[in-house]
């Protein structure tokens, strides 16, 4: 593991953040839950690439918006099977502390929608979209 991922993984843990990205001197975190720090530091266009990421969780949706952000590597607490192919796929490193074949939903009644949305998938840019789409469905309570 690179110096600048353990240093994500101890202030995810440390500070109770949700999502830590570091690189050298450079930290951003965020205490956002879901794929909302990633979609936020995508619309801001922070520069996080070459960057390290520590998650708490890390789905299909979550691995597509890392690729687009440009990180090195990623550390995930729980990370589902599909994330993990995403990750290696586009060459992101990839460390966690628990592999599951999903991403289930906050009320454990099924699995993760935005990693749903995105399943059969495998461009970033394509996925993208379909997150867009997701969140706007949830929003509007659908």
């Amino acid at each position: 593991m690179r110096t600048d991922t353990v240093k994500a993984k101890e202030l995810l843990f440390s500070g109770k953040h949700t999502c830590v990205l570091c690189k050298g001197e450079r930290v951003y975190t965020s205490n956002q839950r879901g794929v909302a720090p990633l979609i936020s530091w995508l619309d801001s266009k922070t520069d996080l690439k070459g960057f390290s990421a520590a998650d708490k969780v890390v789905g299909k949706a979550a691995a597509f918006l890392y690729v687009l952000l440009g990180t090195k590597e990623v550390y995930a607490d729980i990370i589902s099977e599909p994330a993990l192919e995403t990750l290696g796929k586009f060459g992101i490193s990839c460390h966690y502390n628990k592999k599951v074949k999903a991403i289930r939903n906050r009320a454990d009644t099924g699995f993760c929608p935005m990693e749903t949305s995105v399943l059969a998938m495998e461009e970033p840019e394509e996925a993208l979209k379909a997150i867009i789409r997701k969140l706007e469905e949830l929003k509007n309570g659908n």
